[in-house]
């Protein structure tokens, strides 16, 4: 079944039909071809899953009848913010996009010494309103009920001071090399559910030994993720299916 997040100012009362309107509307009439009696989720502003039925469609806006309100628990028990250096070509999009299939609360984006990419000024909104839309077509997909925000800081000090975080983790490869592997799961452990996790990866070339030591006396736990080298679009992967593994499944 089909999903579609509401807006806050939408909110469906039980037996009672509701206006469904933008991207939505579009998405379910003229891509799915929904027709009167078809049934979607739509998720509130307040994480509930109502299914509606479509009731009638006239141009942009569509009637649809709340038959059923549910609040299924899809969200990691620990919010994770995953902070990556700039990447080059689409590797920021894969972040997004297969980092909300599995659970993140939130991208960061941030300026690095190695960082190869850089976001021009002029163009950073509408980059950021691209991966917008990135997350909620993957938070939709994969029945999330809260559908992950994108922003951007400037550098490493900025994120650390801006960004709503509880314990914080660094991926550095030089603690993966000495075999480092058990400063992830004491971070975990630390953590209680609703405590965030901020998570920061570098880009393509890695953070200097410079900023992981900034990161560092800002409290932050460098961290090895295993003995092998992973791309920097493969390494905030890694870490959501392993917080996923430890909060979920053991």
């Amino acid at each position: 079944m089909q999903r579609y997040f509401l807006t806050a100012e939408t909110q469906p009362v039980l037996g009672a039909t509701f206006t469904l309107t933008g991207d939505s509307v579009h998405h379910w009439l003229k891509v799915m071809r929904a027709q009167p009696g078809d049934q979607a989720e739509f998720v509130t502003a307040a994480q509930a899953v109502v299914i509606g039925e479509l009731v009638s469609a006239a141009g942009s806006a569509a009637q649809v009848k709340a038959l059923k309100v549910t609040t299924p628990q899809v969200e990691l028990p620990v919010p994770v913010v995953i902070a990556c250096g700039v990447s080059k070509g689409d590797k920021t999009e894969q972040i997004v996009q297969r980092g909300t299939e599995l659970g993140a609360a939130e991208f960061v984006f941030f300026d690095s010494q190695y960082a190869v990419a850089k976001w021009a000024p002029n163009k950073r909104e509408r980059k950021l309103a691209r991966l917008a839309k990135i997350a909620q077509s993957a938070a939709e997909q994969s029945h999330r009920t809260v559908v992950p925000t994108v922003s951007y800081q400037p550098n490493l000090t900025s994120l650390v001071t801006q960004v709503d975080y509880t314990a914080g983790v660094v991926a550095w490869e030089e603690s993966a090399k000495q075999g480092e592997s058990s400063q992830l799961v004491q971070t975990l452990r630390q953590l209680d559910d609703g405590q965030r996790l901020l998570a920061i990866f570098g880009p393509e070339g890695g953070l200097t030994t410079a900023e992981v030591t900034d990161l560092q006396a800002a409290g932050i736990q460098a961290a090895g993720l295993g003995p092998r080298i992973m791309r920097a679009e493969t390494a905030p992967l890694y870490l959501l299916s392993a917080v996923s593994f430890w909060r979920e499944l053991v």
